[in-house]
């Protein structure tokens, strides 16, 4: 149920050769008047987002999440200059 003050994730979700794959995209506030403030990090390549419950770090990692901003993911460096 979505109430006011709730903290949201927002994921893209990819197909890879192995199946579904979430990558963080941002987050999301539920408003007094049940309406959402999204706040996004990055873009999906498909325009697809999907919104859920966010759930507490530890408890995604005890899981084995496959989330790619929960699983240390996000600190590995990508590229650009050093």
């Amino acid at each position: 149920m979505l109430t006011a003050g709730k903290r949201l994730a927002v994921f893209s979700i990819r197909e890879g050769k192995g199946g579904s794959i979430w990558v963080r995209a941002g987050s999301a506030f539920v408003n007094k008047d049940g309406s959402l403030n999204v706040l996004l990090d990055v873009l999906p390549l498909d325009g697809k987002l999907h919104v859920r419950e966010a759930a507490e770090k530890r408890d995604a990692a005890a899981a084995g999440s496959r989330y790619a901003g929960e699983s240390g993911l996000d600190s590995m460096p990508v590229g650009g200059h050093s």
